[in-house]
């Protein structure tokens, strides 16, 4: 009777070895096959709503303006996570040279692992169009921002907190139905809590 209940024992653990393998596939192939169904520009940020990390860089060779987290306080700003061998940071680029020109909002760079040349020359050939660009040569900056890769765009809000964030290249319908829109959100809430502390 005791060794009946072993061999049965000892057969029911085999079988369950036998599926092991056979359904951790099964979960890694959902998980996988969930994993593809998401947008990767909709990764979520824990810096949402927290204020920009503080750094001060210098600027990219041949500028004059750096970028520090003081020059993201007093207006709503956009902030561009930009590299001279980023191919998906070129898809972008005259995108943000329209909107350079057309004075929409400040535009800041922060260029990203770059040879100091590199970067001056991809900005000289293909145009400047940020207000202040800050060379983070090392990469430590943009990992304080939680930067996963290049190219990725953050919206400022005016008190310096970080509104959104943006992964991969900024085309113009996110420009237009999601970053613009923002933008004129948190002027106009920022504009009305000034109309509130000056009435009181």
């Amino acid at each position: 009777m005791s060794m009946e209940r072993e061999r049965t024992s000892a057969e029911t653990g085999r079988r369950v070895l036998a599926f092991l393998p056979l359904t951790v596939a099964a979960a890694l192939a959902i998980v996988l096959a969930w994993g593809l169904t998401q947008d990767p520009s909709n990764l979520p940020s824990t810096l949402i709503g927290k204020v920009v990390p503080d750094f001060d860089l210098p600027p990219v060779q041949g500028r004059l303006l750096g970028l520090s987290s003081g020059d993201l306080k007093g207006e709503v700003s956009l902030v561009n996570v930009f590299a001279s061998w980023c191919v998906a940071c070129r898809e972008e680029h005259s995108l943000f040279m329209k909107l350079a020109a057309q004075g929409t909002v400040p535009l800041h760079g922060l260029n990203y692992k770059d040879q100091p040349d590199d970067a001056a020359q991809w900005l000289d050939s293909l145009g400047d169009p940020y207000t202040r660009t800050g060379a983070d040569i090392s990469g430590h900056v943009a990992i304080d921002w939680g930067v996963y890769g290049v190219p990725e765009t953050f919206v400022v809000d005016a008190d310096g907190l970080i509104a959104y964030k943006h992964i991969g290249p900024v085309n113009e319908e996110v420009l237009a139905k999601t970053i613009l829109p923002l933008v004129e959100s948190l002027r106009q809430r920022a504009a009305d809590r000034d109309k509130r502390e000056a009435g009181q």
